[in-house]
């Protein structure tokens, strides 16, 4: 699996530890940190490309750190199809992936360690598929942002 991910200039160092550690699982990544020629790279812009890039089934899922995960996880939920979800514990990240399909976590690098931001991405990548129950509540949301987008 390659996996996008992206950090602002508050995260670097912490996005850095996490690539590191998703080799060391064996996954491949695309790095979106860096903005293109000519373009912003505040840290909505980061969350853009990494989430238009799973939105467009580029990538299957994504990563993104900023200072808190707060920002990146707002601007991540405004592209169609994405859920992402900001987590800094184990059951939250197993949670977003088995009841809501996050196909994006967020994390905030100066909210959680490197140490544990390693465990709370594995419990993530590791969870892989959505709860037969939850199944019906996500299709719920796809449904309803279908119709919030045709107006």
């Amino acid at each position: 699996m390659n996996i996008a991910i992206g950090c602002d200039d508050a995260a670097v160092e912490f996005k850095n530890i996490l690539k590191d550690y998703l080799v060391s699982l064996g996954y491949e990544y695309t790095d979106y940190s860096e903005a293109p020629k000519h373009s912003s790279n505040l840290y909505a812009d980061v969350a853009e490309r990494v989430a238009r890039a799973v939105a467009s089934n580029k990538h299957e899922r994504g990563l993104i750190v900023c200072g808190t995960g707060i920002g990146v996880s707002i601007m991540a939920n405004k592209v169609p199809g994405i859920r992402a979800a900001l987590c800094h514990d184990v059951f939250s990240a197993v949670r977003a992936r088995k009841s809501n399909g996050a196909q994006i976590i967020t994390m905030g690098s100066r909210v959680i360690g490197p140490e544990l931001a390693k465990t709370v991405l594995k419990s993530w990548l590791d969870a892989d598929q959505i709860d037969e129950s939850s199944l019906p509540k996500v299709q719920r949301i796809m449904e309803l942002e279908d119709a919030i987008q045709l107006g």
